[in-house]
């Protein structure tokens, strides 16, 4: 898949940057979790992938959630084909128990057992509104298989942070409509909506992507975590998580503009002129006229300018 994954790059990505490559080389053949936040439904891991083949590091699996693979033989095909683990969704509070302890304990073996790393999203389905946060749920989905102390159980997966960025978010605008639609009554996706989000996402132009790889964690960081009480012990990680994905996140010039267009000043001014503000304005005018024209349209453009200056707010609240 590596060179359909190069073409979308090569035809939707203005300029693909990465770096951190050497903080996986120095795990020296061992295996790893790489803790990704997630904006891409398909292209988030996938461009990963490419980064380790072109610096000749084994391909993950990739954690994929079984929504996907609901009324389309063929993207079940396509995405079983490429490492997929299935992570199942929408059951009961029982039947998510034990399937987590199923995952956990796979993730745990592959990793352990040299079999292969294992990418991740930092938390169940894309991030809509711009603020990356690691569910604290995942964390402990990590640690039920873990038959060692607390330290150990979270060493030997070596966890590994991950930040992509995107100029242009993907599906910006369907985020945006399904969060305003959650605001006044239960969101439901039509059978064919993961599979436009998919495609749209593939499709759209992206502007500048970059990728960073955090480093790993610390066991100093973890024997940290494991004084605290249970909860906190996740929480420490989680935060631990977070902040090396929002410090590796890059900021572009649609983030600075969306922050002063939001809060009514030029504290960014510097980073983009005013013509490529205009040019700015002019997109958010655009996206807005790809949905239904009975959606509140100063609501919508709120939201849609927040998923661009949220990554700035992270980043000052670091």
């Amino acid at each position: 898949m590596s060179k359909a994954v190069e073409w979308v790059i090569a035809k939707t990505v203005r300029n693909f940057s990465y770096c951190g490559v050497e903080k996986l080389k120095a795990l020296d053949g061992k295996k790893f979790l790489a803790m990704s936040n997630h904006r891409d439904i398909i292209l988030d891991p996938a461009i990963f992938q490419v980064i380790l083949i072109k610096n000749h590091i084994p391909e993950t699996q990739i954690c994929v959630g079984d929504n996907l693979l609901k009324n389309n033989k063929s993207v079940e095909l396509l995405i079983r084909s490429n490492r997929m683990i299935k992570v199942i969704r929408g059951i009961s509070a029982r039947e998510l128990y034990l399937s987590s302890q199923i995952l956990s304990r796979y993730i745990r073996e592959t990793i352990t057992s040299g079999t292969a790393s294992v990418w991740i999203a930092q938390r169940q389905g894309r991030t809509k509104d711009g603020i990356d946060i690691t569910e604290q749920g995942l964390l402990k989905m990590v640690d039920m298989s873990g038959k060692e102390d607390f330290v150990k159980n979270f060493m030997e997966v070596n966890i590994v942070p991950l930040s992509i960025s995107y100029e242009y978010e993907p599906c910006d605008i369907l985020k945006a409509r399904e969060l305003l639609i959650s605001r006044t009554q239960k969101y439901v996706k039509t059978e064919t909506e993961d599979l436009e989000s998919i495609m749209m996402g593939i499709k759209q132009p992206k502007g500048n992507v970059h990728l960073e790889i955090g480093d790993p964690l610390t066991e100093e960081e973890i024997t940290e975590a494991s004084l605290c009480d249970k909860n906190d012990r996740y929480q420490k990680i989680r935060h631990a998580v977070d902040r090396r994905v929002i410090r590796g996140y890059k900021l572009w010039k649609t983030n600075y503009m969306a922050y002063d267009i939001v809060n009514g000043e030029g504290k960014y001014a510097s980073e983009y002129t005013p013509e490529e503000m205009e040019a700015f304005k002019a997109y958010i005018d655009g996206q807005l006229g790809k949905v239904e024209p009975e959606l509140n349209r100063e609501d919508l453009r709120d939201i849609l300018l927040h998923i661009y200056s949220n990554p700035v707010l992270s980043k000052e609240q670091l």
